[in-house]
């Protein structure tokens, strides 16, 4: 018997398609696997399941019954939870008081005092659920966001959930803490609790999927056994063509060196860093989370203060005390947080992809605005960013899209000096191979380009050079050609 099953769905916005006839069931203690390109309608397809969407046609049934899903609570009712790559706690409160945010605990009649030592029994209890230690009276705020994801996992248990939902929940964890949630899911499955699983890493759908079901232009392509059908058929799918190059990656002539950076060291550290970026290379950065590659390219961009050290742009000393600096030295920074950092959610395509460069759109102190979108709508079309629509706000677009927002805003500056700092987190097979094909493009044209990167496979696959950081200080420089997975670990574990 089906726990969740969709039956010919259809959804719409301003006449424009985004769900089309889809259908899928979900079984109980199945991790079911929603895959697609940014944009394919995955995440309108579980607002529709968690009713923050109504749905245009179609049915939908839980456990054999027909039922309308009309807001949220409708959801949590029938126990279904969600948990986006975006977490909801309050680092503020502790542990148990975030499990139960809105559904405290009380002790009754007379006065309805909230049952403190309840909560907290019954937050440890679900926490063992999970296989989990974690203290119920620790604030949120000091645990790592690996932890925050359990905490907010081991919400779902107050609302007896019978399937959860969890979207992109790796892609800000290191590799312990992701698998470490991968076991979590596994638990989770066991105890009969669907999952539907969204997520760009493929080698983790392998490892606990179930089923997949492949979504392409809000259209279902496929439902597919996970076991039986390898990643490349995945791929196939996905984007309705082969990617035979996952990783495109262009050789040029070693060129001059175009960036330096000597000695620098950050507020409240006493470690420097010094290395060179060379035209015609890619130069990677790794090492593990917390190995200091952010807060690194925060410190050369002006973001955060930076004790000591000296930058140099095509060899002449730059002083850099603020991102205005950097802006001004020739420098680009893709921030690893794209909506936080990257973005004015509720501004427009056309303000976000020229706010970084509004002095190149100035005739005297007035700005041209006809000059400014037409600068938008080469970048859209250049980038393929969907919808073209330059009035559209950020908030509106994917993941994928929303990158590419970002790139263009840096791309209208004319910079020398491109950091990439995970520039293809969350997003899809097919918009990850754009960005690589991109970068290619940057070195092509003569600037030089930075990608920080925790995944391996990437670096390796797009880097010429690599720079290996352990706690603060670069422990390797390795060529492409001598490079492998484990050398990198080695280094970036502190090994020699």
């Amino acid at each position: 018997m089906s726990l969740l099953e969709l039956r010919h769905i259809q959804k719409g916005f301003s006449g424009i398609p985004v769900l089309k006839n889809v259908s899928l069931d979900i079984e109980p203690g199945e991790v079911h696997v929603l895959l697609g390109e940014n944009g394919a309608g995955k995440s309108t397809l579980i607002k529709i399941m968690t009713g923050a969407y109504s749905k245009d046609e179609g049915e939908i049934y839980w456990e054999n019954q027909r039922i309308e899903i009309q807001s949220p609570v409708d959801a949590m009712n029938l126990g279904i939870a969600t948990i986006y790559q975006e977490l909801n706690l309050i680092p503020q409160l502790s542990v148990y008081e975030n499990i139960f945010l809105g559904r405290e605990i009380r002790k009754g009649p007379p006065f309805r005092f909230l049952d403190h030592q309840e909560m907290k029994r019954k937050a440890k209890e679900y926490l063992q659920r999970l296989g989990q230690d974690i203290s119920v009276e620790e604030l949120v705020c000091n645990l790592g966001i690996g932890k925050q994801q359990l905490v907010e996992i081991a919400k779902a248990f107050t609302i007896n959930a019978k399937m959860i939902i969890l979207d992109e929940p790796t892609s800000s964890l290191s590799a312990s803490e992701a698998a470490q949630l991968l076991e979590t899911i596994m638990e989770l499955r066991k105890q009969g609790i669907a999952i539907v699983y969204i997520s760009h890493r493929l080698e983790e759908l392998k490892q606990i999927g179930d089923r997949i079901t492949i979504l392409r232009d809000g259209a279902k392509i496929a439902t597919l056994p996970v076991k039986e059908t390898s990643t490349d058929e995945m791929i196939q799918y996905m984007v309705g063509r082969n990617l035979d190059q996952k990783y495109p990656k262009e050789q040029f002539q070693l060129g001059a060196e175009g960036f330096r950076v000597e000695g620098i060291c950050l507020q409240g550290s006493e470690k420097e860093v010094s290395f060179a970026a060379y035209q015609g290379q890619i130069l990677g950065i790794a090492g593990l989370v917390g190995a200091g590659r952010t807060e690194i390219a925060r410190g050369i961009f002006g973001v955060d203060q930076v004790k000591s050290g000296k930058v140099y742009v095509e060899g002449k000393e730059v002083r850099i005390q603020s991102p205005q600096d950097a802006i001004a030295a020739g420098l680009a920074f893709i921030t690893e947080d794209r909506k936080a950092e990257g973005l004015i959610l509720d501004q427009t395509l056309e303000f976000n992809m020229t706010i970084a460069s509004l002095k190149n759109f100035r005739k005297g102190s007035l700005l041209q605005l006809e000059q400014l979108t037409q600068i938008a709508k080469e970048y859209i079309t250049e980038l393929q960013v969907k919808p073209g629509d330059v009035q559209k706000h950020a908030r509106k677009l994917s993941g994928g899209n929303q990158q590419k927002v970002v790139i263009a805003k840096w791309l209208s500056t004319h910079a020398k000096v491109f950091i990439f700092d995970e520039p293809t987190r969350g997003i899809d097979v097919g918009a990850k191979v754009e960005v690589y094909r991109l970068l290619n493009t940057l070195v092509k044209n003569g600037a030089i380009v930075i990608v920080i990167s925790s995944e391996l496979p990437e670096i390796l696959g797009i880097c010429d050079r690599i720079l290996v950081m352990h706690e603060g200080q670069i422990t390797a420089d390795i060529l492409r050609d001598h490079a492998t997975q484990e050398g990198i670990m080695k280094a970036a574990t502190g090994g020699m």
